[in-house]
């Protein structure tokens, strides 16, 4: 299986690699076109903020690749979000894969950013398979993308909100699977046996 993991300036590529790595996946880190769209699997992580995200994607012309591939996309984190219509955090544009808006926790919803562990609930599709009711993922975010028809896990932090999205080829997670354990592991493997 050729398995893409998409370089750009959003990094927590090295802790996927070394999750890969530890289920014996192997992968290319790239952000050329061809090699992108020849893979079987992509993998969208990011740590970061959402416009120089964005500004580094339209840049090298992948903001218009990631949403015309058909293979299994998978986006973590800020990919998540860079894969939603629109983030508040500054007032960024996004790729519009997801038809929903990405917001900032309210102060209401206690320390921001939501750090640590969390359960998950109604969960639904692939990715969820074989994952416990109520299983714990870990979270480093400021920003989150409501409740919406594509969401197929929720979370609550101050407010309910998609920790999974999927749409068609799409999948999205707002968590860090590739720290969360053999609940994270099992859906990176849920992902790669698409």
């Amino acid at each position: 299986m050729n398995t893409v993991i998409i370089k750009y300036n959003a990094g927590n590529v090295q802790s996927v690699m070394y999750a890969l790595e530890r289920i014996g996946a192997s992968y290319t880190l790239t952000d050329d076109e061809a090699a992108i769209r020849a893979a079987d699997k992509v993998i969208f992580p990011g740590v970061g903020e959402a416009s120089t995200a964005m500004a580094y994607l339209r840049e090298r012309g992948l903001d218009k690749l990631i949403p015309s591939l058909k293979q299994p996309v998978l986006g973590t984190c800020v990919g998540m979000q860079l894969m939603c219509r629109y983030s508040e955090e500054n007032d960024t544009a996004c790729m519009g894969i997801f038809d929903i808006d990405v917001r900032r926790f309210p102060a209401s919803a206690g320390k921001v950013p939501h750090t640590g562990w969390n359960s998950l609930h109604s969960l639904r599709g692939p990715l969820a398979e074989g994952i416990p009711p109520e299983a714990y993922m870990y979270f480093v975010h400021s920003y989150a993308a409501d409740v919406c028809p594509d969401t197929t896990a929720i979370c609550d932090y101050g407010r309910p909100f998609s920790a999974m999205l999927q749409k068609d080829n799409f999948y999205a997670a707002q968590f860090h699977a590739e720290i969360s354990g053999n609940v994270g592991q099992r859906i990176l493997e849920n992902f790669l046996t698409l």
